[in-house]
């Protein structure tokens, strides 16, 4: 059966955005100088300077040991948090669960700052700590720091495909385990968690991908002590030569690419396997939580732990950064607040069109985007063709780009397209990255929202001969606009605490928050970084409580 001549324009159409980085990534890394200098010939030369630079294979090391790190805590944490939640009587779960998706929902930069300024070796806390015990207990510019910060904030990550999985469960099982006599702690290692064990290998597979994509983290934390991962090395390239080394980034590139690429589709393979292996039975079945007795409340309180650490140190590290003059030892908080860096933020005209770019970004940026991912996703819905598993693989490989690579490829394409160069300084070339790197997620929202519309709907209303633009039109989309609502919710946010991609795509009018903050941070601006960070925080915040008051599932 021939695919639709529209389906098979909308698979060209992705394949030639999704395609079009890469290609030209890797035909930057073929090359001896940039694309656009008239001495570029084809050579390896970058590769054998970067693969015999020491610092590359020291970055090379370390990301590999800070992705292993990550998938050792965030692994077993994340699966624990989502056993309490889903199966067990914790207290107050109905209202932890959403808190605990806050870190997903919080730019990494914004909360590498936080920390630096809370329990860094001047921080808020660690002075505070300091004065109470005469020394700071901790070292925040370490690997073991760097490694620990960022497998609490992925928790959430292996909390999500966990939960979900064990919802899926058939309660039944655990009862019988119960009633041989099995306590809840025996009930999670022996049946629930062995039972999920296929979303557990998915989400820590997904967790070591992430840990090569860390750039945020690596770059505030691991800078001042000297440590660098591929992002970090692929970013200090930038200038090395006193001229965009983009032969040699493009190297860094594509070894980061030939890492991430495999793990992506490794994921995809999981997922599907996850899914099959979980539908146990018992659909429909009343699951009774799992008395936790005694440990009802040390369970509890092992949660908040996690939230404190994760969520409240760094953000109140950041808010009252934004109100203090000046900070250190011997300094009183009461003597030194002030509303002064707000009102300088207000003074410098790039920093005011970049919060306003972000809120635009977000908003109109988001809601073209949720049309793009819902054009893509009735394109391929219920098509069971080649056409549609090639779809599947095109919108899951933009995912295989961190946003800095991603960043710097559109940047590139902007700039070898001569067509498409006046756009590189107006916010569609930003909207354009920002949409294709979060095409898989965007595409599994609507997604979602597109299968629980009933086929026969739609059949009904091709039989009363209605063709299929009118069925999309007056039945598919009206009956998943909640959805598209819900779609757009997340999109914004997501949208608005995205950094990296646009770093090398800042420039005049396309500023914005993220990576505003990390041009700033190379200059040490920390007041301007703080009341950038708040207002940033305060974006994402008022996104998350509208969605949270609409009702909104915060996953696909």
């Amino acid at each position: 059966m021939r695919a639709h001549p529209v389906r098979l324009a909308g698979v060209a159409a992705v394949a030639v955005v999704v395609l079009a980085p890469l290609g030209l990534v890797l035909y930057q890394s073929l090359l001896n100088a940039p694309f656009f200098s008239p001495a570029a010939r084809a050579s390896l030369a970058a590769y054998r300077y970067v693969l015999a630079d020491s610092d590359f294979h020291g970055a090379f090391l370390t990301s590999v040991i800070i992705a292993f790190g990550m998938v050792g805590i965030a692994m077993p944490l994340g699966g624990l948090l989502a056993f309490l939640v889903v199966r067990t009587d914790l207290p107050g779960r109905r209202w932890i669960e959403p808190l605990l998706l806050v870190p997903i929902f919080l730019s990494p930069v914004v909360l590498a700052f936080g920390y630096v300024v809370a329990v860094g070796p001047v921080g808020f806390f660690s002075l505070w700590v300091k004065a109470l015990v005469g020394t700071v207990p901790w070292n925040l510019y370490s690997v073991g720091g760097l490694i620990l910060i960022a497998g609490l904030s992925h928790v959430p990550h292996v909390y999500l495909y966990t939960a979900s999985a064990l919802k899926s469960l058939n309660p039944e099982l655990e009862e019988a385990a119960r009633t041989a006599g099995a306590g809840v702690w025996r009930v999670a290692l022996t049946v629930s968690l062995p039972l999920v064990a296929p979303a557990l290998v998915f989400s820590g597979v997904l967790v070591f991908f992430l840990g090569f994509e860390l750039f945020g983290l690596p770059l505030v934390l691991g800078d001042p002590a000297g440590i660098l991962v591929l992002t970090t090395y692929l970013y200090k390239l930038t200038n090395l030569l006193g001229t965009p080394s983009y032969h040699l980034m493009a190297v860094v590139a594509v070894a980061i690419i030939a890492v991430t690429l495999p793990l992506v589709y490794l994921q995809r393979h999981l997922l599907r396997y996850a899914n099959r292996y979980i539908t146990v039975g018992g659909k429909g079945l009343a699951a009774r939580p799992l008395p936790l007795g005694g440990y009802r409340w040390p369970a509890l309180i092992l949660v908040l732990v996690w939230l404190a650490v994760t969520v409240v140190v760094p953000l109140s590290g950041v808010a009252l950064r934004s109100v203090v003059a000046t900070w250190g030892e011997g300094v009183h908080l009461t003597e030194v607040l002030t509303l002064h860096h707000f009102r300088e933020l207000m003074e410098y005209p790039n920093l005011v069109r970049g919060i306003v770019n972000t809120l635009l970004i977000g908003t109109v940026g988001g809601g073209l985007a949720v049309a793009v991912y819902a054009g893509i996703a009735l394109v391929s819905h219920r098509w069971q063709g080649r056409g549609a598993v090639l779809l599947d693989y095109l919108v899951m490989t933009p995912r295989a780009l961190p946003g800095l690579i991603a960043g710097l490829a559109f940047l590139w394409i902007f700039l070898f397209y001569k067509p498409l160069a006046p756009l590189r300084s107006t916010l569609f070339s930003l909207w354009l990255a920002y949409t294709v790197v979060w095409v898989a997620y965007g595409l599994r929202l609507i997604s979602s929202a597109l299968y629980q519309v009933g086929p026969e709907l739609e059949e009904a209303a091709r039989v009363a001969g209605a063709g299929q633009a009118r069925v999309y039109r007056d039945v598919t989309l009206p009956l998943v606009r909640f959805g598209l609502l819900g779609s757009w919710l997340l999109i914004f946010m997501i949208f608005c605490r995205e950094y990296s991609t646009g770093v090398y795509l800042l420039g005049p009018n396309t500023e914005v928050i993220g990576s505003l903050i990390v041009s700033l941070w190379g200059t040490g601006a920390l007041d301007l970084i703080a009341a950038l960070s708040v207002i940033n925080v305060l974006l994402i915040g008022a996104g998350l409580a509208v969605a949270l008051r609409l009702g909104v599932r915060l996953h696909a």
